[in-house]
């Protein structure tokens, strides 16, 4: 009996300790506010059984109101299932009044019998526009005309470094920058990057917009896209402008009284606006002189390391040294180093495997290169290390490292060098020579009859009727194939009505999943896909530049044209519209249906 209260005491108090770990306390506020702005700093804790809330020191804002405490709890039934929630919220009004980055240390509370620190949070204070009345007054202006200054929206293109050395990595930034809340991007060139190897840093689809202070006023921003560039030549180099067509809806007041009546008065228009990046000049400095003569091309900071897989061995069998290179840098652009084997041996070309990210500094991470070589004689080996050179960006000099040397001892394999041939260029297997007599086969011998002959015999006019016949069977099949595949492009316009029906009906659900990234996605392939069966022309050889003309020709007209090509447009870049994400989804997707159901009707075949 006592060993069954310690057992259950035991059950009980590791019950109470799991639910303590479920218990969370988190801290949250606004990551940036203007001078002068008032906002919500709060502490949940997931439980009601909580005492001793102790606030931390709040420095930079005035308190305007708090602790209140509200309490909060949900049940829900799923599958007979019964779940319950509650939780306790702790809220503070402040007002900020210095601009500058403030950090909120965590509170702490005791919850259900456990202290716990909540997360410090970090704010932004904005300072306010250092705008005048007489500009307030041009910009309120200008917000209800029919035109958007380039101080209300504008792209800036910028780059971490302009002077630079060959090969050096530097990180090229497109940002957004507007005043306006109902955004929309709709087409955008960007320049080749002629003189520079680039790649893109990759960004989350669902674009992210943060207030900033910039040039003495406050907007909302997004990073656009982001390159790393290594430049493949000194002088003074240039990235071209970036081109870009935007479109923004702005609230107009209408004279019209039913627009007055339900629209409160006002309606929206869509303004047409065209900005390009400035040019932006990239001076490139040429490496120093005196590269060494086992320089590989590598610009940044890396160490080299080496490894071999065994130092005793036998002839013809394989040997597999390891380089890696590891640091920050134009890894992949830096050349193989090379390993100096002994004549005796076969070497192959190397393997190499990039195992790099992309970070603001050039790409991070290690280049492995694999060296395979075959001994053919037996006798002990001395392998080089590896001397490697490279330019040091922090120090701005060349620096060589070097690996350690191998001695290899190669014992007698199976037969000898002399006997063994190999074709390592087909990959054929080793062939041994010098066995020029076979010995007389002695299995059991089956006898025939006298006159049994193979020819004109039952089996012989079937291998000849057989083949025949598989060929005519063959031949009609194909040609009814031949007949079907000509029909494809007929095939596939019947089917792109349904097509997208089901890409649409998915669409729908993630919609209601509100996930937004895979939402849009879906919705594009199912506008590309039925406009590429449809017209029977691959996705690939569709564009929003040729596809006017391609519908065009098919008989549709020209309004319901540019109803398709405004569909695409809301769809590729609604993610990019600062506002009511759920009210922007429901937009695409009830155009996007609405349009594919007019094209339907609509399209010639």
């Amino acid at each position: 009996m006592r060993k069954l209260i310690i057992i259950l005491m035991a059950l009980i108090a590791y019950s109470t300790q799991a639910l303590a770990d479920k218990v969370s306390f988190t801290a949250s506020a606004p990551d940036a506010v203007v001078v002068g702005d008032q906002f919500r700093l709060s502490y949940t804790v997931s439980t009601q059984k909580v005492k001793d809330f102790q606030a931390p020191s709040i420095k930079g804002f005035d308190v305007l109101m708090g602790p209140s405490r509200s309490q909060q709890s949900s049940t829900q039934i799923i599958n007979g299932s019964v779940t319950s929630t509650s939780s306790i919220t702790f809220t503070y009004i402040l007002m900020a009044n210095t601009a500058g980055d403030y950090t909120i240390g965590g509170a702490s509370i005791v919850a259900d019998g456990n202290q716990m620190v909540s997360n410090s949070v970090r704010i932004k204070v904005l300072p306010q526009d250092q705008s005048n009345n007489s500009t307030q007054n041009s910009s309120a202006h200008s917000s209800s005309s029919t035109s958007v200054s380039n101080q209300d929206l504008f792209i800036t293109a910028s780059a971490s470094k302009t002077n630079v050395f060959e090969q050096e990595a530097f990180v090229l930034t497109y940002k957004i920058y507007t005043r306006e809340s109902n955004l929309q991007l709709n087409n955008a060139k960007l320049p080749d990057f002629k003189g520079f190897h680039s790649q893109e840093i990759e960004m989350t689809t669902n674009a992210k917009w943060t207030p900033e202070h910039y040039q003495g006023r406050n907007y909302y921003t997004t990073v656009y896209r982001q390159f790393v560039l290594f430049p493949q030549q000194s002088g003074k180099l240039y990235i071209d402008p970036a081109q870009f067509q935007m479109t923004v809806g702005k609230p107009v007041q209408s004279a019209d009284p039913f627009d007055a009546f339900f629209n409160g008065g006002s309606s929206v228009i869509e303004i047409k606006k065209s900005i390009a990046t400035p040019k932006i000049a990239i001076n490139v400095n040429p490496l120093p002189a005196g590269k060494p003569a086992d320089f590989a091309g590598g610009v940044g900071e890396f160490t080299i390391s080496s490894s071999i897989n065994s130092k005793e061995l036998k002839t013809n069998d394989a040997i597999t040294i390891k380089l890696v290179i590891s640091g920050t840098g134009n890894l992949k652009l830096i050349s193989n180093p090379e390993i100096k084997f002994p004549d005796d041996f076969e070497v192959y070309d190397p393997k190499v495997d990039n195992q790099v990210r992309l970070s603001r500094e050039g790409l991070t991470g290690n280049k492995v290169i694999e060296y395979l070589a075959i001994p053919r004689h037996a006798g002990t080996y001395k392998i080089p290390g590896v001397s490697f050179s490279y330019f040091d960006i922090r120090s701005k000099s060349y620096k060589t490292l070097k690996t350690e040397e191998y001695v290899v001892n190669v014992g007698k394999g199976a037969g000898n060098a002399d006997q063994v041939i190999a074709n390592f260029t087909n990959k054929e297997d080793l062939k041994v020579l010098g066995e020029d007599i076979r010995y007389i086969k002695q299995n059991e011998v089956s006898l025939q009859p006298r006159g049994s002959f193979f020819y004109g015999s039952t089996t012989y006019w079937l291998f000849y009727i057989i083949p025949a016949l598989a060929f005519v069977i063959f031949f009609f099949i194909y040609r009814k194939q031949a007949t079907e595949n000509a029909n494809i492009a007929k095939v596939r316009t019947k089917k792109a009505n349904k097509v997208a029906t089901k890409r649409m009906k998915l669409a729908g659900k993630l919609l209601s999943e509100n996930k937004k990234d895979a939402f849009y996605d879906e919705v594009l392939k199912a506008l590309w896909g039925y406009i590429s069966d449809k017209l029977n022309i691959p996705v690939s050889r569709l564009s929003k530049d040729n596809i006017e003309e391609k519908l065009r020709n098919h008989g549709v007209n020209e309004e319901l044209i540019k109803e398709f090509l405004n569909a695409l447009n809301e769809c590729e870049f609604a993610r990019f519209a600062p506002g009511d994400e759920n009210q922007a989804m429901d937009k695409v997707y009830s155009s996007s249906i609405e349009v594919i159901s007019k094209m339907e009707n609509s399209i010639k075949h």
